[in-house]
């Protein structure tokens, strides 16, 4: 009958009631009725999907509610994949011809139980044939002793699940069998309910209660639509089993526990297993719904626009990188900065710093041609060394193509995009040996897998909650996990120690009271793409020795650092997004190391990354932005170089160190933060100031790793650190972008020696440079200090200051103001609204001030100005000399040079040429990306934000 003599409708009505056979007949007899069959997807097809007592919802346990793609497929892969226990024919090697003539297998039908053909199940397996069906009627069915399974048979349950008991102890000798529909309970003298050690077993649909599967290689097994109450299987070098749509619950160890190096002796069955495995893997497409910044742009397409970017959900809300308040307070600053720069050499507020005692005041020069004046009293002093970079700093619009740059650069990479570039990672997720545990959910026990001995597990698609841990790996062991969701673990989700490795990839981690990953002794895993947040403690901890490459997660609102590394800990950090932490974004600590490159690190509570206790990490091209604390924070005895980072808008200060670390910061843009561009004090890590609940306690405490640090020597190989790293032997600043900071561009208060050399420090909304206390030499050489709202330079009473080779150009008060001990020399000090203010050997250098004194000199002065060129102002004022005390103060050898007329030659920068110089390379930040717990905690309060101090900030 042709299809277009009725409605579809009416068609599909009347197919609706066909069983299996027909409808399969009725699909071959022509397109149309093919098209017709499938049309059945969603009722007739589902109803026997459904229907089938050996099978479970296919999405059961973890989304029972949700429909798959189509119940036909889904119903075809069930009823193949229950086939699979038969096809172990041994085909002839030498005729192949002669299984065209192999007789079927005549399967008989043996019923077991009152009523039935056996009483008892032993007496079933006496009496059965190869490949025989024995079906136990509902009932308790119990064996005294050990059930020895000698022929290939299906024993399966009659009615529901539930409704058959088999009390036994199973050991298999055959090659293999099939089990269905039963609830397995141990006898009274084991605790195995089955084992195998050569064959192949397939378990569909069954219970098991209070006991444990033993497989051993040879042999293999596939579990499907299984619960395990206070039940584990234990896979002993088992080359390869599949465990899907399984529920384990309330395991008193591991439910699964995989142990040895898989079997290169694979028995029939591991291509069938191996053929399903890849029929039924998770895709590795992007899931829209699961992992929503897989399809944003990074941080969006402006950090200076107030959009929603990077939309995540955390907790019932939604969140971005950078919220919409935060955009517009860098919108604002931005515009703020544009203005100032205008306004700032037109007016300026009157401020207090030295009462100069002066015959003549400043309004005679407030007259109408006072722009004009200004013009020709003005040196050129733009012609210097690091003029190129200053002029890219007062151009905003460039440094907000640069911010876009940036963003591209560090956008979030999918996994489909990272396993691309990576082979290693494509070859880990494509592999299949071991045990593939595959859509099952683990809950309410004590661990979910644990792989040991060198074994390998591939995870794909589960959930773990509510556990002790999810996944243990140790012993130079390999697991591959696949889009898992872990959440609620007592201690940490993932662990891995002892060597272990392999591919931790697109997993919800969350909520957990540990570490959501855990690596330690000398572990190396690939850790990507994964969402880490919510925890009750570090996201990802790396410690005793870990190493690892954690590239492109996401990590956010953890209660305390994002990463933590310590002890060793030796990773490679790129690529990842880490932000709104509830402390640090990354903690290193405790000698711990690493190469953190190209993240975007931002909104976190306290600093964006924290280096203290001997850490001596590599961080490098990243984006720290927007935090509630500081950018950097370098504690006691803190190392490490950092370079090329764009620090930005941060509420305390870009960069804040103690004197004690030894730090190389070098090549960073350093801007827009609310206090400090870089602090350098005077503190102590103070233990005693540790709260409690915040010490070394814990599930997973680090008091081994603590032990083995102190007996293991831990050197640096080049192949760990590629980049070539000069050792110093001072802490050193220099070649830094520091501008716009909402107080001083540097201040130091320190009491170990420092070099701060070849920076750009401008348009900062207090002085330049100040330097409140420094016991031992501070050098400060061959800077650009420029149009800072207050002062260039300050050198507060007995700070040992070097000035050598400065160009302090156009600040708002004074160029340079020194009470301490030391030697200005060589310095262009030009065009700053106030005097310049030398005190002790003052050589060589070149000053104008457009309305003030030159050098002003007080009764307290004692020293030698020598050899200066005066460039004189409108003010006609050079130099002010002290009255009580002449004698101690020299003034000798000075130039006065006075303006006759415009662009006049003699009063021009030349031999040598505006200052700074520099030579080598380029001051410029690296803008593009390349390829924790705390044993201390330490308080920063030191008299208010602008008071030598910085805001509340510490690190765990």
């Amino acid at each position: 009958m042709e299809v277009g003599v009725l409605p579809v409708e009416l068609w599909q009505l009347i197919l609706s009631y066909l069983h299996l056979p027909d409808l399969g007949r009725c699909s071959a007899v022509c397109r149309a009725w093919h098209e017709l069959v499938l049309s059945l997807d969603k009722t007739r097809w589902r109803q026997l999907c459904l229907g089938c007592l050996e099978h479970r919802h296919p999405n059961w346990p973890n989304q029972p509610g949700v429909e798959p793609r189509s119940w036909r497929e889904t119903f075809k892969q069930h009823y193949l994949a229950s086939k699979t226990w038969a096809k172990n024919t041994q085909d002839l090697e030498s005729s192949n011809c002669l299984s065209l003539f192999r007789r079927r297998k005549g399967r008989r039908q043996l019923s077991v139980g009152a009523g039935g053909e056996f009483s008892s199940l032993r007496a079933a397996l006496a009496a059965a044939s190869p490949y025989d069906r024995l079906v136990l009627l509902p009932g308790l069915h119990e064996e005294q002793s050990e059930v020895l399974l000698k022929v290939p048979v299906e024993v399966v349950g009659q009615g529901k699940l539930g409704d058959v008991a088999l009390l036994v102890s199973i050991d298999q000798h055959c090659p293999t069998a099939r089990l269905c529909n039963i609830v397995f309970v141990p006898s009274w003298f084991t605790s195995v309910l089955y084992k195998t050690t050569a064959g192949y077993v397939q378990f569909d649909n069954c219970t098991f209660e209070s006991g444990q599967l033993q497989i051993h290689a040879p042999g293999t097994c596939q579990v499907k639509f299984c619960t395990f109450s206070q039940s584990s299987i234990h896979l002993r070098s088992v080359a390869l089993c599949v465990l899907e749509n399984c529920e384990f619950t309330s395991s008193e160890n591991a439910a699964v526990t995989v142990e040895g190096c898989p079997s290169s002796d694979h028995n029939w069955a591991c291509k069938h297993l191996a053929t399903l495995a890849k029929s039924c893997a998770v895709s590795m497409e992007p899931d829209a719904a699961g992992c929503p910044v897989a399809e944003q742009d990074g941080w969006g397409e402006s950090l200076l626009e107030p959009v929603r970017t990077c939309e995540i959900v955390v907790g019932e809300g939604q969140s971005s990188f950078l919220s919409d308040a935060g955009a517009q307070a860098l919108l604002g600053s931005v515009q703020e900065d544009a203005e100032f720069e205008e306004n700032l050499r037109a007016a300026k507020e009157e401020e207090e710093y030295l009462a100069l005692d002066s015959n003549s005041s400043d309004s005679d020069l407030c007259s109408d041609d006072e722009e004009d004046a200004q013009a020709v009293f003005r040196l050129p002093c733009q012609a210097h060394s690091l003029s190129q970079t200053l002029a890219d700093l007062v151009d905003s619009r460039l440094q907000s193509n640069r911010l876009h740059s940036l963003q591209r650069d560090l956008k979030l990479k999918s996994l489909q995009q990272e396993l691309q570039q990576d082979k290693e990672a494509q070859s880990l997720a494509n592999s299949l040996q071991g045990c593939i545990i595959r859509q099952c959910l683990f809950r309410d026990g004590k661990g979910g897998v644990f792989i040991y001995s060198r074994g390998q597990a591939k995870l794909e698609g589960n959930t773990f909650r509510n556990l002790t841990y999810a996944v243990r790996c140790i012993q130079n062991s390999k697991v591959v996990m696949l889009r898992n969701d872990i959440h609620h673990c007592k201690a940490s989700g993932i662990f891995l120690r002892l060597s272990a490795g392999g591919l931790v990839a697109d997993n919800n981690i969350h909520s957990n009271c540990e570490a959501g990953v855990d690596i330690r002794k000398g572990a190396n895993p690939l850790v990507l793409c994964n969402k880490i947040h919510s925890g009750l403690r570090s996201g990802i901890v790396v410690a005793g020795n870990g190493k690892g490459i954690i590239r492109s997660n996401q990590i956010y609102g953890n209660k305390e650092a994002g990463i933590y590394i310590l002890y060793n800990g030796n990773p490679a950090v790129s690529g990842n997004h880490i932000f709104q932490g509830l402390a640090a974004g990354i903690a290193v600590n405790e000698n711990g190391r690493g190469q953190i490159t190209g993240n975007i690190i931002c909104e976190n509570q306290w600093g964006g990354v924290d280096i203290r206790h001997g850490g001596d990490p590599v961080l490098r091209n990243n984006l720290i932005s927007c935090g509630y604390s500081d950018g950097v924070v370098v504690g006691e005895h803190g190392r490490g170089l950092v370079e090329g980072n764009v620090i930005y808008g941060n509420k305390g200060c870009g960069v804040w160190m103690t004197s004690s670390s030894l730090l190389h910061l070098v090549s960073n843009q350093i801007s827009h933060n609310s206090i400090y561009g870089v602090a350098v004090f005077c503190r102590k890590d103070d233990n005693g100031d540790q709260p409690p609940g915040q010490g070394q306690g814990g599930g997973d405490s680090f008091q081994e790793e603590r032990e083995g640090a102190g007996r293991e020597s831990y050197t640096v190989g080049e192949e760990e650190y590629p980049t070539a790293r000069h050792p110093i032997s001072v802490a050193l600043v220099e070649l830094n972008n520091i501008s716009h900071n909402g107080a001083a561009g540097l201040h130091v208060k320190s009491s170990e020696a420092l070099n701060i050399i070849a920076n750009v420090i401008h348009a900062n909304r207090d002085g330049g440079v100040a330097v409140l206390q420094s016991s031992q030499l501070t050098r400060i050489a061959n800077n650009s200090i420029s149009c800072n709202s207050h002062g260039g330079v300050l050198v507060e009473a007995e700070c040992q200051v070097e000035l050598r080779g400065n160009g302090v150009y156009e600040n708002g008060s004074h160029g340079i103001v020194s009470k301490g001990e030391g030697i200005v020399a060589e310095n262009d000090i030009i065009g700053n609204h106030r005097c310049g203010l030398q005190l002790l050997q003052v050589i060589k250098n070149r000053i104008q001030s457009f309305r003030d004194y030159g050098i002003a000199l007080f009764d307290e002065a004692k020293g030698l100005v020598q050899e200066n060129i005066i460039f004189q102002g409108r003010s006609k004022k050079s130099i002010l000399r002290p009255l009580s005390n002449a004698e101690d103060c020299i003034i000798q050898n000075n130039v006065l040079l006075t303006f006759k007329k415009r662009f006049d030659t003699e009063c021009m920068l030349t031999n040598p040429p505006a200052r700074p110089h520099i030579r080598g390379r380029a001051l410029e930040p690296r803008a593009t990306a390349g390829a924790q717990r705390a044993s201390s905690i330490t308080t920063r309060v030191d008299g208010g934000c602008h008071n030598h101090g910085s805001v509340f900030c510490t690190v765990l």
